[in-house]
């Protein structure tokens, strides 16, 4: 910009010719300059002024059109946004078929130590141990005042402990926010759950990780905040699975037995309803693993699903559903039955002498393990392991739990002729009360192959067909004639239609060979047998009944057989089946006290002691 000077020398000279004031030139020049300036600025204010209001009619016309568009939406819940740096606490829920809580979390708090920051460490020292009376308190003082800047006191406690913990006034014990997981049905169902622990974790958060069972199996699910919370729903049904194992806890003391294990299934999906072992745990205050000793011994030890057993005669239906499936026998055929009976070097004999001729419905019914041999050479060795395979008996099942791959099945290397012959009457050959319950199913359901699950209301493919669906019936029969009139007569349960068979197998050392008093009582059993619906199976780890007059006896017929007659009885009405031709079921609870209910408080407060 060109500034035009105060006083021009040609105006001067002009006016000084015609006698004016040069100074009013000035004057004039200056006041002229003034009004520009004045101008310029005006027009800069009022442009200031414009882009100004610009912006705020932008900004309050942004949050209008906002507004507008959030009142006409949908209400929805924000979804978390969480960063990968971040400890994932929050787990979801775990719930029984009817949506009853099986596991789930409680905000705790964890109390943590600041030895640099106290005032009195051997008076803090002294005060936390009368809290916790697991804590050592001269390690207590030696830590406090040592060099240490930072240490865990307790990594959940109640809200006594937290409120007797700051009673104590010390600034150098402080506090940290955290959920943990919480069992509030204490010991029930406690090998389906299995458990869980702290992953990663810090003062004021820690991620719950599972440890063992469903827990661990479906971890990564559990903790996904893409579920949304979602609880996963597990099969099992709570009020089925406190009955079985009052039942069960209760046979298992009347039986003298070291361990017991029940599994019921639905037929059609093989979804398991109730499945218990034991002795059991509370997942709220888990054991630690034993070192030492064999691995039943543990409570944490599942025998339905790790237990690998010789199961006995409830083998021998299935080289009888196979012969009748391949038409080589009908149940009223006769088989030899001659004992002993040799193969090779070995003898194999029958518990009584049955005769040199018995149909095969009676080989089943009196459970005869010379006949059933014979059956299974009419089958063949490649034909027999080929049928086992199919019902899943050489592989682990696919139980969603982390211990399945476990239960692997003993299977011979080789099947020569004495491996086929006993195997046939379920000796040779171990596999889990899992495995047998899956079998059973198969054949009760006309059989098509059932793959058992734990998860509610999957939708599954549909299984193979390994039996003919007239053979699995006439096999289910026969089944039913063990209970009317062979070895399991006191599995008869009016109005149920009871059909099962009784296994009972002397127990392997674990350093080979057997004991010669120690058993594994199997009794696997279908009902109601005129429309399967269910497979219950129930084992007794080493069992003795008093039968009366000072005698003892080991067999599933006396032991295993009258515990699953009352868990039929318990269960049956729970499952809502009416009992057929309207009878009147007997009561004979007497034998069977329930188990101690246990105290639901107790898994919250347990927490005190861990």
């Amino acid at each position: 910009m060109i500034r035009t000077p105060l006083r021009p020398l040609a105006r001067i000279l002009r006016a000084r010719e015609r006698g004016e004031n040069p100074d009013d030139i000035e004057a004039e020049n200056r006041r002229r300059r003034h009004e520009q300036i004045q101008d310029r600025a005006r027009r800069r204010a009022e442009g200031r002024l414009v882009v100004m209001a610009g912006c705020f009619m932008l900004a309050f016309g942004t949050v209008a059109v906002r507004m507008g568009t959030l009142a006409s939406s949908e209400a929805a819940e924000p979804r978390a946004q969480v960063l990968s740096s971040q400890i994932i606490s929050q787990r979801a829920d775990i719930t029984d078929r009817r949506g009853r809580v099986l596991a789930t979390n409680l905000l705790t708090h964890s109390v943590y130590a600041h030895p640099h920051q106290m005032v009195d460490p051997i008076g803090t020292a002294q005060g936390l141990a009368a809290i916790f009376p697991d804590l050592d308190v001269q390690r207590l003082t030696r830590d406090f005042t040592g060099s240490r800047k930072f240490m865990w006191i307790k990594r959940k406690i109640s809200p006594e402990q937290m409120q007797a913990v700051h009673d104590l006034g010390e600034p150098g014990l402080l506090f940290g926010p955290r959920e943990m997981r919480i069992y509030p049905n204490a010991d029930l169902a406690s090998h389906i759950l299995g458990g869980s622990g702290f992953g990663n974790e810090g003062v004021n958060s820690a991620e719950v990780i599972g440890v063992a069972g469903v827990e661990k199996a479906f971890d990564a699910w559990l903790r996904d905040p893409g579920n949304e919370g979602a609880p996963l729903a597990l099969s099992i049904d709570l009020t089925l699975q406190q009955a079985m194992e009052d039942v069960l806890w209760s046979g298992m003391n009347v039986m003298n037995a070291k361990g017991a294990t029940g599994v019921l299934m639905e037929v059609k999906s093989g979804e398991i309803l109730a499945m218990a072992s034991l002795p059991d745990f509370d997942p709220n205050d888990r054991p630690r693993p034993l070192l030492t000793g064999e691995p039943s011994d543990s409570p944490l030890f599942n025998r339905a699903v790790q237990g690998q057993y010789e199961l006995g005669s409830t083998f021998k239906i299935f080289p009888v559903a196979q012969a009748l499936d391949l038409g080589l026998v009908n149940p009223s055929s006769g088989i030899n039955a001659t004992a002993p009976m040799r193969i090779g070097r070995f003898l194999i004999n029958d518990f009584h002498n049955y005769g040199r001729e018995l149909s095969v419905t009676d080989v089943i019914v009196k459970s005869s393990n010379v006949a059933t041999v014979r059956i299974a050479q009419m089958i063949g060795p490649d034909r027999q392991k080929d049928f086992l395979e199919k019902l899943g008996l050489f592989v682990p099942t696919p139980i969603e739990m982390v211990e399945a791959p476990t239960g692997q099945p003993l299977v011979p290397a080789r099947w020569p002729a004495v491996t086929s012959a006993t195997v046939s009457f379920g000796h040779g050959l171990a596999a889990s009360p899992l495995h047998l319950a899956a079998a059973y199913a198969t054949i009760a359901n006309g059989g098509k192959r059932v793959t058992p699950t734990l998860v509610h209301g999957r939708q599954r493919p549909e299984g193979e067909q390994v039996l003919s669906p007239r053979a699995a019936a006439m096999a289910v029969d026969m089944l039913r004639q063990v209970v009317t009139r062979g070895t399991a007569r006191q599995a008869e349960v009016p109005g149920y239609e009871v059909a099962g068979k009784t296994g009972t197998a002397d127990k392997p050392r674990a350093a080979g060979g057997y004991y010669e008093n120690k058993v594994i009582a199997t009794f696997a059993s279908v009902f109601p047998a005129s429309d399967p619906k269910y497979v219950l199976i129930t084992v007794l780890d080493e069992p003795t009944a008093n039968i009366g007059n000072g005698q003892e006896s080991r067999t599933a017929g006396y032991t295993a057989v009258p515990v699953a007659a009352e868990m039929i009885r318990r269960l049956g009405p729970l499952l809502g089946l009416e009992p057929i031709n309207d009878e009147i079921l007997p009561t004979i609870t007497a034998r069977f006290e329930p188990r101690v209910e246990p105290d639901k408080e107790a898994a919250v407060r347990l927490v005190a002691n861990q």
